[in-house]
């Protein structure tokens, strides 16, 4: 079995003696005091809600985008881009993708409709694109098309980016879109597992957050640009493996990455910074054992505003900004678990999470995806051969 899916599949706790030490965000990016009190521990939600099946018979769904019409758009995996119906109907697979490089973590990951998709029917799908000169080498890449009326067949497919160097791995693609407020891009990219050095270096795309235009242009702005030895598309650096992604209510983005053996990790990711893998984590080696020097902080690397030990092995991401859930609920972060098979509520005060609570244990499902829709209900994808898409609404609506 992949090291990596030790963590994410079997769920083989932390042997650590005692729960690390919480790192809270400081003003200006100083290091986290050594002391204080213990990350906030998952709890069950008290709160009931009802599960409503929109579709199942997917295969490993990854990814889900809403349409203008009501209708969702959604991937799978194994290379399958479907619209489905409000009622749950599917399309047939969408003619028109790229090759790509189908096999472990790999295959037809996140999507996203454009901002201004009534206007261009523009759409974003990221991907792990073969190499096409050897074998196994393969990497990170995103793609722009048109979904025509209709969506008989995507048309006009650009590759608008591709991570460099390939690598010859099927871990760790990232592969989260989020696409900001002035219509520019954000994708995040793992440093393939075999590659965590790299993620330390400025001078390729691995364990990155690069930051473009629609075109797949670096964004004005960005802070290597210019800089001898740095790539003008990275946004930050030090990241290991992020599947979640989001542009938050403050207009800033959001991402969770996948420690480890324990310290997945909650940052907001800022211009130019370093987010410290693999130098510094509250994970450790699969089977035990410090990873470099066993650092959980250092001078110049940004601690994340929240962790888990052990390992929630996250996926998905969505801010809740609507009122359907009453207040209690407004502003929430909800997060899936893979290893836990469960959806998390996080509520923040003051910039640090005071209550991470979890909803759907009961339904024995991985959480690959959380969105919230245009409608306001959040809408949830699970991880299997036979994936479902569901609606949470609460109990007695």
């Amino acid at each position: 079995m992949d090291p990596f899916k030790i963590s994410e599949f079997a769920g083989i706790s932390l042997r650590l003696a005692v729960l690390l030490p919480v790192m809270a965000i400081l003003p200006g990016g100083a290091a986290a005091e050594e002391t204080g009190p213990p990350p906030v521990r998952p709890v069950e939600s008290s709160v009931s809600v009802t599960v409503d099946d929109i579709t199942d018979g997917l295969s490993n769904p990854w990814g889900l985008a809403f349409l203008p019409d009501g209708r969702f758009l959604l991937t799978e995996r194994v290379g399958r881009l479907r619209v489905v119906g409000a009622k749950g109907e599917k399309s047939a697979p969408l003619p028109g993708l790229p090759p790509m490089a189908v096999g472990g973590q790999g295959g037809l990951l996140d999507v996203a409709t454009d901002a201004q998709f009534e206007r261009n029917r523009r759409i974003f799908f990221c991907f792990s694109e073969p190499d096409g000169r050897a074998g196994d080498l393969n990497g990170t890449a995103l793609a722009s098309a048109v979904l025509p009326p209709g969506e008989k067949a995507l048309q006009d497919v650009r590759i608008i980016f591709r991570q460099q160097p390939n690598v010859a791995s099927r871990l760790h693609f990232g592969c989260r879109i989020a696409q900001a407020g002035d219509g520019s891009v954000f994708l995040t990219l793992g440093e393939r597992f075999e590659r965590k050095d790299d993620a330390q270096k400025l001078d390729n795309h691995l364990g990155k957050v690069v930051h473009m235009l629609p075109d797949g242009t670096p964004a004005p702005g960005n802070p290597f640009a210019g800089r001898p030895g740095g790539l003008p598309e990275i946004w930050s650096w030090g990241h290991r493996n992020s599947q979640g992604a989001v542009i938050g209510p403050d207009g800033r983005l959001w991402m969770h990455e996948h420690g480890p053996q324990g310290g997945d990790e909650i940052n907001v990711p800022q211009a130019g910074r370093n987010y410290g893998w693999p130098v510094v984590t509250f994970g450790e080696n699969y089977g035990g054992g410090k990873i470099g020097e066993g650092l959980t902080q250092k001078a110049g690397m940004e601690p994340p505003l929240h962790y888990w030990v052990p390992s929630i092995a996250p996926s998905g991401m969505a801010f809740l900004t609507s009122d359907r859930y009453g207040p209690a609920w407004k502003g929430s972060l909800f997060i899936g678990s893979l290893k836990f098979a469960r959806l998390h509520r996080l509520e923040f005060k003051d910039g640090r999470v005071v209550r991470d609570e979890f909803l759907l244990a009961g339904l024995g499902q991985r959480i690959r995806d959380v969105r919230q829709g245009p409608d306001g209900w959040l809408y949830v994808l699970t991880d299997s051969p036979q994936g479902r898409l569901l609606r949470l609404r609460p109990s007695g609506s």
